[in-house]
């Protein structure tokens, strides 16, 4: 404030001289005049009548610049915190005006918004995204057969979870099962880092990718339980789940897909037995995909291959062969050692509101110096592989004619209670499956003259026939009723004798 108090003085101080001098010649004009009784030349007087035009004109442009003074003065008292102002008349600095251009157009921080995408509510702040979801899947079972569980109501899952992305090159997720029989329980934890759609690093605890049905969200397959087929799949006792790393990715914008992964294969928050991981590659194919509006363009055919290793000193077990609607078990289980091998071989064709799929999977798992734990305790003697072998086919046709996604839900038209304007009776859709299961313990007997000993043959099959309505009754309500006979033809079970069980399951399910 000082310098700005002493720039108005030297300027009141400059006008002051001007004006007297201005005076002063004006005088002394005025004098040389007079004194000269009119001898001073005509050319002589306009010139300094221009000097003294000219001496006026600068004092008034001395009296506008004191006057903008005066007002950045004013504006700077006013100002809260007050700011100074530089009022010395200099040049501009070059490179502090392009910084101040530079921060001008370095662009401020969004703020933090939320809203609904049309599917999940999100909330965004600059790069991240997080966006909660969940389900819940209410079921009624019925059954008529001998040695059936009692009719039930049951919650069959309840599960909620968070998943997002920071930027473009990073997704997480994370979901918490509240109905698992040992109470809450981790299903999925991971993030995936996506440098190329070619190439994808995924780490955590997640699905292994052996097989159609089980990438399938749960939320989108087509009948209330899998199939038969699913009882084969890795870690299918904790929701086809393990602690792994996998590596993925999409060709030619899709047209191929591939994962390969390595995984504890002993299930959800589980650690490895041996120190061999369960490792699982699987293709995928879409020879269409480009073609729009081609018959085949959603067709899809793949494969997987799946190698691991178990362990019989850790009570290791053969798969449970408990049908998946839980109206009997096919066989018993049995101590394993040793390499375990899976195959799949699968296709899918969805078209307007059709929907067709298949799939053939094999399981061998190997008994390597595991007859002391078994019947008649005959030593350290190495037993045949248990075999399973399971398959489906299945079709589902939209009677309302809405399109069937491969794995999502159907756009519903008509929603009934349900958000939009075009209110009716929901979709409606039809549904049909059969599949099989096929399992063999073959036995083996040591003749021997001082301690002769065996084990028994065990080998079970069953198929199931499923027919389905599903109700969309809007995008995040569905009921689901499915009824099936279960044909038991060749038991091993205690107790089981060949027959037939009939199973009628509803579901009402809500995700959000």
């Amino acid at each position: 404030m000082r310098l700005l108090t002493k720039c108005l003085l030297f300027l009141l101080f400059l006008m002051a001289s001007i004006s007297f001098a201005g005076a002063q010649s004006k005088d002394d004009a005025d004098k040389s005049v007079d004194v000269a009784s009119g001898s001073a030349s005509k050319e002589e007087v306009e010139q300094l009548r221009k000097e003294v035009a000219a001496q006026r004109q600068t004092i008034e442009e001395l009296k506008a610049m004191v006057q903008q003074l005066v007002q950045a003065k004013a504006e700077a008292s006013n100002t809260d915190g007050g700011r100074v102002v530089n009022a010395t008349l200099v040049q501009p600095d070059p490179q502090a005006a392009k910084s101040e251009q530079k921060a001008a157009e370095k662009p401020a921080t969004p703020a933090p918004t939320a809203g609904w995408n049309g599917e999940h509510f999100f909330v965004k702040a600059g790069e991240f995204q997080l966006q909660p979801y969940g389900y819940f899947q209410s079921d009624f079972r019925t059954y008529q057969g001998d040695g059936v569980p009692p009719d039930t109501f049951l919650i069959r899952r309840a599960r909620f979870g968070f998943q997002g992305n920071y930027g473009k090159y990073y997704d997480f997720g994370i979901l918490i099962d509240g109905a698992a029989s040992n109470g809450i329980s981790l299903r999925d934890l991971y993030v995936t880092i996506k440098p190329f759609s070619e190439f994808q690093v995924q780490v955590g605890q997640f699905k292994e990718p052996f097989a159609q049905e089980v990438m399938t969200a749960v939320t989108n397959i087509d009948f209330i339980e899998r199939s038969l087929a699913s009882l084969l799949y890795p870690s299918a006792a904790t929701a086809f789940r393990s602690p792994g790393a996998m590596v993925r990715g999409d060709i030619a914008g899709g047209v191929m897909q591939y994962w390969l992964g390595a995984f504890n294969g002993k299930g959800i928050l589980t650690n490895n037995t041996t120190n061999k991981p369960e490792v699982i590659g699987r293709v995928r194919f879409y020879p269409w995909k480009k073609h729009k509006d081609h018959m085949l363009q959603g067709f899809a055919f793949g494969g997987a291959y799946g190698y691991g290793h178990t362990r019989g000193l850790s009570n290791e077990q053969s798969f449970g062969t408990t049908l998946p609607d839980a109206a009997f078990a096919l066989v018993p289980t049995f101590t394993i050692n040793g390499p375990v091998e899976r195959w799949n071989a699968e296709g899918t064709w969805t078209h307007g509101p059709w929907a067709v799929r298949a799939e053939y999977d094999q399981l061998m798992q190997f008994r390597r110096n595991v007859g002391s734990e078994d019947f008649g305790g005959i030593g350290f003697v190495t037993l045949p592989a248990i075999v399973g072998k399971g398959g489906y086919a299945q079709a589902t046709y939209l009677l309302t004619g809405e399109a069937r996604p491969e794995n999502g839900t159907p756009k519903v038209k008509h929603p009934l209670l349900g958000p939009g304007e075009n209110r009716g009776w929901g979709a409606w859709e039809a549904a049909f499956r059969y599949d099989k299961l096929q399992v063999k313990e073959p036995g083996v007997a040591i003749p021997s003259q001082f301690t002769p000993g065996g084990v028994p043959t065990f080998e079970g099959h069953a198929d199931t026939f499923t027919a389905g309505l599903n109700w969309y009754l809007n995008y995040w309500v569905k009921y689901q009723a499915n009824f099936g006979v279960d044909r038991l033809a060749q038991p091993s079970t205690t107790g089981q004798i060949p027959q037939n069980f009939f199973v009628f399951l509803q579901r009402l399910q809500f995700r959000f």
